[in-house]
């Protein structure tokens, strides 16, 4: 139960993101991520195909958590999280290693933001891990 509910919440972080490059690029690019400093802004040029592209790429990987959520196969979850942690940890070096931008408070926010998705994913496989020792 609990590794559908931290797929079900990855899936949801990777569908907002993703829908919202993909449909709306320029808007992600000046507004992400809503409400404070635009986070994308600060690492110029806009370029609408590498937003629709990052966009499609998250929305993928969001729907395969979804059917890994839905889906709970050991080796499928094993096999999302992993794609997913391949994607999500160099995006989260990348973006540690460009704050000069950023101010503190929003640095701190996108930092905090990737550490939660990759815990997130971590926690999927420790408890794939614990739920197979279980079955033995």
């Amino acid at each position: 139960m609990i590794t559908r509910v931290l797929l079900a919440v990855l899936a949801a972080m990777q569908f907002v993101v993703g829908l919202w490059a993909l449909v709306a690029p320029l808007a992600f690019y000046e507004f992400f991520p809503y409400g404070g400093t635009a986070w994308v802004a600060l690492l110029p040029p806009y370029n609408e195909h590498l937003v629709r592209d990052h966009g499609a790429g998250t929305l993928a990987l969001g729907v395969a958590l979804a059917f890994a959520a839905w889906w709970p196969e050991r080796r499928l979850v094993i096999a999302v999280i992993v794609a997913f942690l391949v994607f999500a940890v160099p995006h989260a070096v990348f973006h540690s290693f460009h704050l000069e931008h950023f101010p503190l408070g929003d640095a701190i926010a996108q930092q905090a933001a990737f550490a939660l998705e990759i815990v997130l994913a971590l926690a999927v496989l420790v408890v794939m891990g614990r739920e197979r020792v279980r079955t033995r």
